[in-house]
């Protein structure tokens, strides 16, 4: 990796790591539903320019029912339910969480694709959802008597699991219905199918006291900086690196966002959640094949 390739790298990180404490501030005052909303919608706005690319809008007209289709499983769905998860939870301990979306696509691939992992990579699998086992149990309490606020913390983790999962759906549907479709078609026209399907729902759901500019600010940076310009980067690294390469970023990606909780949400990072984080990303990295 050169080092330009590898600033990119860090840069794309330090972004996706950023959005769990930018939907906390945005959630705060809009709701989980408005926010996730607001996110595709801007990301899409953003992004209408790559339509002007040469390939890019045929590619989009080619395929448009299932790129609008994706959008709902790879971003508007999963940015609702991590939008409520931050609201319940540590930003960071939701970056833990979301780091299972190779295991999760994994497995989809597995069931969907017949694409049968081999014995280090089945291992992978195991140790990985042990550690994900391990850090539910921990921080929900499920070993004493559950109170309204554990039972909280459960539903939000229990949402970023679910999140995971429609990402990998969507990776495998994607592998199946959108090989060759130019990638920036891809990430233009899924935000635009996630900003149709939950256009109604946040309109519906819109905060009846005016959001503060800080709230605004926050969601607008989660839809330029996290959603419009990390896609940019992210595809710009697999044409680069490959995606075995690219799908590193996911181990990195929970370092910056513990770092940010602490830093500007006063969030404590336990020993319990370092351990059970280092597990998933050995799982990870072994059902990837990266180990």
């Amino acid at each position: 990796m050169t080092p330009a390739l590898g600033l990119e790298f860090l840069l794309l990180a330090a972004l996706w790591g950023s959005s769990f404490l930018f939907m906390r501030v945005g959630a705060a005052e809009f709701g989980a539903l408005p926010t996730a909303g607001l996110r595709v919608a801007l990301a899409a706005l953003f992004l209408l320019p790559a339509f002007l690319v040469p390939g890019v809008w045929a590619g989009f007209r080619q395929k448009a029912r299932a790129i609008l289709f994706v959008g709902l499983l790879n971003s508007g769905i999963p940015f609702v339910l991590f939008a409520y998860a931050v609201m319940h939870i540590p930003t960071g301990l939701t970056a833990i969480l979301n780091a299972t979306v190779p295991l999760s696509g994994a497995v989809v691939a597995w069931l969907w694709l017949g694409d049968r992992p081999g014995r280090s990579r089945a291992l992978g699998l195991v140790i990985g959802f042990a550690g994900v086992s391990l850090l539910v149990i921990g921080k929900s309490g499920l070993s004493s008597l559950a109170g309204a606020g554990q039972g909280a913390s459960l539903v939000a983790m229990g949402a970023c699991l679910l999140a995971t999962l429609l990402y990998g759906i969507a990776a495998s549907f994607t592998k199946r219905h959108l090989t060759g479709v130019p990638p920036l078609a891809t990430a233009t026209g899924s935000q635009i199918g996630a900003t149709l399907g939950l256009a109604l729902p946040t309109l519906w759901l819109w905060p009846e006291q005016a959001a503060s500019a800080t709230a605004w600010s926050a969601v607008a940076a989660v839809a330029l900086l996290c959603t419009a310009i990390a896609y940019i980067l992210f595809f710009r690294i697999i044409a680069k690196a490959g995606p075995s390469k690219a799908l590193t970023v996911t181990f990195l990606v929970p370092v910056f966002a513990l770092a940010y909780g602490v830093w500007f949400l006063g969030e404590i990072i336990t020993p319990w959640m370092l351990l059970c984080g280092l597990v998933i990303i050995c799982g990870t990295a072994l059902s990837t094949g990266l180990l």
